[in-house]
């Protein structure tokens, strides 16, 4: 019985729906485009923030990242040598102080040009321990990193970058041949991915200022060992026809927590270790695991913004469903005194206007829901821009449609059940 009556009631509202087939999707427009909108662009944030977090995550959650990075102080002298950043000191004493701890990666970072033959490239040369390639994101597309042996030995092996590989090497194997780095002859024997340059203030997937201005640099790979003996500590720079001299002996240091839980209270320790050894402000701490917090609420504050401006769409949708509805039961005041008068209840005429409002909002959810997920995807072949619509975005747009259609619907429903159905008779 049950059953049957819900059957009625979804073909008059439907019927009177497809009477006016026009009128009822410029009804649903609103809803439609609503939550197609606040689908696509709950997937466009979704994406970028998936981006920035699986980047964040490649610098490790449990890594601490040291930089060394020039003192603004020390900016305006270019007659004298300027000393500043890690020491090879400081690793030992990280070393020492914090036995927990796993040091890896230390790095140089030289600016040279690199040379094959009749071509020259502005590069940099990335001085870097044997087990590198294994705790970055570096990835050997042929030939090998260089080892431990290598290391011992200080020899003159290099990996370069496939952007390297490409300039230097247009028309044949860069494996085997030799770079001059500098004045120094080096044996390439692999070939890694590209790295993206960036400081590690900048978390990956961001370009900074110093990223956008040294793109064309080449990178080159070499012993830090084989590095120290061919060119010492001193960086020397030419600019405007002056040299400045930089005493650099480490760039970089990347410090392993045991476990996520002691990562921070580690950074702050290494911090204030540092700067007892350091009288000027030479380096800087990234932690990756902050970054990724700040990533997280990052994200949950954009999808409540872009959430927030989507529903409005959604609210304009109610409304126009209000406003047909109202003119509906204007129109359909006959209709409904003879249905009261024929013994139909005030209950009935609100389920069959709420029926309709419902239907309207059901179909403009459905329709909106192909949208939303047909749009990202087309953003994403278009801009190249990583979408992902979530399972969860689409329940809550369809279901806050069909909220819309209940609320908005109500009244209309309400004022309908409420006319005389003497007075409906009579209206014209």
């Amino acid at each position: 019985m049950l059953l049957f009556k819900l059957k009625r009631v979804l073909k008059l509202g439907s019927s009177s729906l497809f009477e006016h087939k026009l009128r009822s999707l410029l009804t649903a427009l609103g809803i439609i485009f609503g939550v197609g909108s606040v689908i696509a662009m709950l997937a466009i944030g979704e994406g970028a923030s998936h981006e920035a977090r699986e980047q964040i995550r490649n610098l490790g959650s449990s890594n601490i990242i040291i930089r060394s990075v020039k003192p603004t102080e020390a900016g305006g002298e270019v007659s004298r040598m300027v000393t500043y950043g890690l020491t090879y000191e400081d690793a030992r004493r990280i070393h020492e102080l914090y036995p927990q701890a796993e040091i890896h990666i230390p790095a140089r970072e030289i600016q040279v040009n690199l040379r094959h033959r009749e071509v020259t490239v502005p590069g940099r040369a990335i001085c870097t321990v044997a087990w590198a390639a294994n705790s970055t994101s570096l990835k050997v597309t042929a030939g090998r990193f260089f080892d431990e042996y290598d290391m011992t030995c200080e020899a003159r092996t290099a990996v370069i970058t496939r952007e390297s590989a490409r300039r230097l090497f247009p028309l044949e194997n860069p494996l085997g041949q030799q770079v001059y780095v500098g004045n120094f002859a080096f044996e390439i024997i692999g070939i890694v991915e590209n790295a993206a340059r960036r400081s590690a203030s900048s978390p990956k997937g961001t370009k900074s200022a110093a990223e956008q201005a040294n793109r064309d640099i080449c990178d080159i790979y070499i012993p830090l060992t084989t590095a120290r003996h061919a060119f010492g500590n001193v960086i020397r720079i030419r600019e405007s026809g002056s040299t400045r001299m930089e005493l650099v002996e480490l760039h970089q240091l990347t410090v392993t927590a045991p476990g996520e839980a002691e990562v921070i209270t580690l950074a702050n320790s290494i911090r204030e270790t540092i700067r007892q050894a350091h009288k000027k402000a030479d380096f800087e701490i990234t932690v990756p695991l902050e970054l990724l917090k700040q990533a997280e609420q990052t994200k949950r504050i954009f999808n409540i913004v872009l959430g927030s401006i989507a529903a409005i769409s959604l609210l304009v949708g109610g409304i126009g469903i209000m406003n047909i509805m109202l003119a509906s039961v204007t129109e359909r005041t006959r209709e409904i005194g003879i249905r009261r008068a024929l013994g139909a209840r005030r209950t009935d005429i609100v389920v069959q206007f709420l029926t309709e409002a419902l239907l309207l909002s059901f179909a403009g959810g459905l329709i909106g829901i192909t949208m939303g997920i047909g749009v990202p995807k087309i953003v994403t072949r278009l801009a190249g821009l990583t979408t992902i619509v979530q399972p969860d975005a689409i329940i809550l747009a369809f279901s806050i449609s069909l909220l819309i259609g209940i609320i908005f619907g109500i009244y209309p429903a309400i004022r309908a059940a409420a006319l005389s159905p003497i007075e409906a008779l009579r209206h014209e």
